[in-house]
Order: structure tokens, then sequence, then C-alpha cells
């Protein structure tokens, strides 16, 4: 039991180090945010499962504070609706039940957080869709290779793909990712 404890702090801190090299990235995807922002902009944010948490947690850490005080930026959970995932996935399918509300909360200048560890998610991928066709940039979470969302993105877009096929250590780097983001979006908000 011990050895396989171990086995997924030492996993988990080789994932890491692999991931300092999407640093650069990183950083453009929070220029890419605080840009969004300060014209205006919002982000909405999804994913599934674990990723629908970190969607939320994204969220959350920008409508609230991260460590700082500062005022709220505006940010919206797509997965938090109980009542809106259900009509819609009932009404037309699971596969739009973010596309559906990114097409009528987006606007040209918003920005898509979209988080999937394998890139594949369809209901993801169909949000990709609905952001670039309402003139929105799209930062994507990913892992794996990358999956179909990797084919999805624009120039303007930024892929952050975790150089690993586990989905627990894909999600680790996620979650410290999406600390860096909001680390460096609120360094930028500050009063």
């Amino acid at each position: 039991m011990k050895d396989r404890i171990e086995r997924h702090f030492t996993e988990s801190i080789a994932v890491k180090q692999a991931s300092i090299m999407l640093a650069p990235a990183i950083a453009q995807a929070a220029s890419l945010i605080v840009e969004t922002l300060r014209k205006g902009g919002k982000i909405l944010s999804c994913g599934n499962g674990g990723s629908a948490a970190d969607a939320q947690h994204f969220a959350s850490e920008l409508l609230g504070r991260f460590e700082a005080e500062r005022a709220g930026l505006p940010a919206v959970a797509l997965s938090t609706d109980t009542s809106t995932l259900t009509a819609i996935a009932n009404d037309y399918s699971y596969e739009q039940v973010f596309a559906r509300q990114v097409s009528a909360l987006g606007n040209a200048g918003d920005l898509l957080l979209a988080i999937s560890t394998s890139g594949n998610s369809g209901n993801v991928i169909a949000a990709v869709r609905a952001a670039h066709e309402n003139g929105m940039s799209v930062v994507a979470l990913t892992g794996r290779k990358g999956g179909k969302i990797a084919a999805e993105l624009a120039s303007r877009d930024i892929e952050l793909r975790v150089p690993s096929d586990r989905t627990a250590r894909i999600q680790e780097v996620h979650l410290l990712m999406i600390h860096g983001l909001c680390d460096v979006v609120e360094e930028a908000f500050r009063n």
C-alpha cells in the first residue's frame, strides 16, 4: 500500500517537472485572459467530471479571489446549472450542453477555457466550435496527444497540453496551471 501511494507522488512530481516547459504558453494564456478582461470580455469555462470541477474552481477564483484582494472578475462555469444542463441534454443532446450556453452567453471578445484531459470530449469540442462562431478565443487544457480539440483550435487560441497519458496526472497539472493562470491574472488586477 505504501509503495503504491509513494508511486503517485513520484509520478506526479515527474509529470509536473516535465510540464515546466509549458510555462511560456501558460504565460501567453494568462496574457490573453488579462487582455480579454481588460477589454470588457468575460471568461466562460467548461469540462466534464474532474474537469468540470476545475472549470468551476477557475471561475470561482476569478469571481472571488485567488490570494489577494481585488475586484471580482467576470467568469462563468458552464457546468453549474443543473436545470440548464439537463434541459439542453434532454431537448437537444448532451453534446450540446456547453455549446448552447456558449452561443447564448458568449460574445466576440470573450474567452472560453475548455478543459478535457483526453481532448476528445464531444461537448467540449462543440463548445470550442461555438466559441469560434461567436468570435471568441479559446484556451484549451488537454493531455495525452491533445485529441480532437487540438485540431479545432485557431491561430489565436492556446493549447496547454500536459505531457502524460494518465488522467490523474493530467488533472493534477491542470489544477497547477489554473493556479498559475489565476496568480498572473490576479497580479494584473490587484487594487
